[in-house]
């Protein structure tokens, strides 16, 4: 545990940008602190700073030939980037990450307006949620409610759930996906400033539906569950991402892991803590699971033990089971996360000496369409920039 003892340790102190292009921090120690957090993430910050601001160029992954794939801010991914350097704002206390993520900022607030998109959490709330939560700026909440109120409009009562997608109408009807669960954040923090309740029902109501219908007895989850609209009844179990419908898509696992969390968070409701305490341990008890704890992007892939794995749900992992830990005080969930963040901050898992704004590698992001395979990825970042700060507020209570 050196690497994660000496990880912690820094961060209670605080650190600093060292990039030649950007405000360096004015304290020569806690500069020198900051050369000794960790040499290979370290050598990422720079370039994550340095990346040029850009309304179309949100980054999202790392192509084949070493460029960065660039994104508007419509897609699923833009909100990660600027949240990942309010994550480093929080873990170092230096305001170079949090002025850089404002320069982004701007170019999200679009995204208040598509009600095309079930994705508003992750876009909206893992942005400028974030930076909300550190100014309390006037204009930033109300881009979140407006963004709450776009994001209601997918919300049918008779389901019960917020509509994922518009697409694919040839496969599904009304398609509620495992990872929605993550965008309820954005509607239980607007009930919460704005005092509106219905915004906190339909999430609780989401919440209900996802918990009796995507999860099987042994507490794996389906990626994909279509419901009739107008009955609410369930259609059928399919999945966009996993090998098939009844395999176990390991990123899939970590957005229920960490949406039933974050929902017992806001409700206060113990079967929402009960269901995350029974996917951490469905997720921890894994035969299959290396012993590094970076899952297989599928945990049902015949290939294993030669499949690729995935670093973006070793993270989301990590993040949740600090917070769980939080709730149940349950030093299993503590140690477990340690030890991710032992692997990912390790030499094999932080990206090398590539000039691109990611932090780290080996994530597996859509296997069936064979893109985005053992690349770096900017949720993986924002997760695991999560899981330190989450630590680091665990090392201060414990």
């Amino acid at each position: 545990m050196k690497y994660l003892k000496c990880l912690v340790g820094i961060l209670l102190l605080g650190c600093a940008a060292s990039s030649g292009n950007v405000e360096r921090g004015n304290s020569t120690e806690v500069e020198e602190h900051y050369k000794v957090w960790n040499p290979s993430v370290n050598a990422r910050v720079p370039d994550m700073l340095n990346y040029p601001v850009d309304s179309l160029g949100f980054p999202r992954s790392l192509e084949k030939d070493g460029t960065p794939r660039r994104r508007p801010s419509r897609d699923w991914t833009s909100g990660f980037f600027p949240g990942s350097l309010i994550q480093m704002y929080h873990i170092t206390g230096d305001s170079v990450f949090l002025k850089r993520a404002n320069l982004w900022l701007p170019y999200m607030e679009r995204e208040q307006w598509n009600a095309g998109t079930h994705d508003m959490g992750f876009k909206v709330y893992c942005s400028i949620g974030e930076a909300y939560k550190v100014s309390k700026d006037n204009h930033l909440k109300a881009v979140l409610l407006q963004s709450a109120k776009t994001l209601s409009t997918r919300f049918n009562s008779d389901v019960g759930c917020i509509k994922s997608w518009d697409f694919g109408q040839d496969r599904w009807t009304f398609p509620v996906i495992i990872d929605n669960m993550m965008n309820l954040e954005l509607l239980f923090e607007a009930s919460l400033i704005s005092g509106d309740p219905s915004y906190h029902n339909m999430a609780v109501s989401h919440a209900e539906q996802t918990m009796k219908n995507h999860y099987r007895t042994d507490y794996s989850c389906y990626h994909v569950v279509d419901y009739n609209p107008e009955t609410g009844e369930v259609n059928n179990f399919l999945t966009h991402q996993g090998i098939n419908t009844n395999s176990v898509w390991s990123r899939g696992q970590g957005w229920g892991l960490y949406g039933f969390t974050m929902c017992y968070r806001y409700t206060q409701d113990e079967r929402f803590l009960s269901q995350a305490q029974h996917i951490a341990d469905f997720i921890m008890n894994q035969e299959k699971m290396p012993e590094d704890k970076v899952p297989f992007w599928d945990m049902h892939s015949p290939k294993i033990p030669n499949d690729y794995r995935d670093a973006s749900s070793a993270a989301i992992y990590a993040s949740a089971l600090y917070e769980l830990y939080t709730y149940t005080k349950e030093d299993k969930y503590v140690a477990y996360a340690d030890a991710i963040l032992e692997t990912l901050g390790s030499d094999h898992y932080v990206l090398g000496n590539v000039n691109a704004p990611f932090i780290l590698d080996h994530s597996t992001g859509d296997w069936p369409k064979n893109d985005e395979i053992d690349a770096p990825i900017a949720y993986a970042d924002y997760y695991f920039l999560e899981a330190i700060k989450r630590r680091k507020a665990l090392t201060l209570e414990m």
